[in-house]
């Protein structure tokens, strides 16, 4: 599908305002400086919903992704194959008015304001490309792809990094989210450094903020812990195929 710009409403537009302007005030002292980088980058700004057209422009030039438009949250298959291509799927629908502060499912403000800055992130894009291509390899193994959902939520949708000596945010779940945002680097919650052993054994919630987050020191830290995620995963399911028999 397409992204029909012409068929936003003067609703839409607005929505999109005003989460864009509530959220972006808390950004410079919260968000990894890389987020910032790439939301100028990128030109999001609260006066417009994002043309993906002219977004993919930018991105293939910087680091050869794009926005591939979805009507929602699509099976584990296409969304791993697309990653896997460099092809970030984002749905086109902007939340009404009066689901300003909740939503079960997420829209193009989580898809596309809270991920696409980071797709100007060398480091970043390889690591989030392989774990798919890992995703797309294990497909057919339940228990697998319930694992690397975990890397996945405690990374690219809830993960923090350590910038100069603070903790900053580069989870989109976060970052779509000015309540998590202030409550993520609050005392309240655990703070783990990143360890993949720890991730591989953490269960998450969907319905709720997190309790549990996990700290890298950089995106090449992410990047170079493929190999022992992959290693890591691989004798999980060894053991429980053992286990069975």
């Amino acid at each position: 599908m397409k992204q029909i710009y012409e068929n936003y409403t003067a609703e839409d537009q607005k929505v999109w305002g005003i989460l864009f302007d509530r959220q972006f005030p808390n950004l410079p002292k919260a968000a990894t400086k890389e987020f910032m980088l790439g939301l100028d980058k990128v030109k999001f700004t609260g006066t417009a919903i994002p043309n993906f057209e002219e977004t993919n422009k930018v991105l293939k030039s910087l680091t050869g992704w794009e926005i591939y438009a979805v009507p929602g949250i699509v099976e584990d298959g296409l969304f791993f194959e697309l990653m896997a291509n460099r092809k970030f799927p984002a749905t086109t629908w902007v939340r009404k008015m009066s689901q300003l502060d909740y939503l079960e499912e997420p829209d193009m403000f989580h898809d596309v304001f809270a991920h696409i800055p980071l797709l100007a992130n060398q480091a970043f894009v390889d690591f989030l490309q392989a774990i798919s291509q890992f995703g797309h390899e294990w497909i057919e193994d339940e228990w697998a792809i319930h694992l690397l959902s975990r890397i996945y939520w405690y990374t690219i949708e809830f993960g923090l990094i350590r910038e100069d000596g603070e903790l900053k945010i580069y989870g989109a779940g976060i970052l779509s989210s000015a309540g998590e945002t202030k409550y993520s680097l609050s005392s309240e919650p655990n703070h783990f450094e990143y360890d993949v052993d720890q991730i591989l054994d953490t269960p998450y919630r969907k319905d709720k903020m997190q309790e549990n987050y996990f700290i890298i020191e950089s995106y090449e830290q992410l990047y170079q812990s493929l190999p022992e995620i992959k290693s890591k995963i691989e004798l999980k399911l060894k053991q429980k195929r053992e286990a069975v028999v």
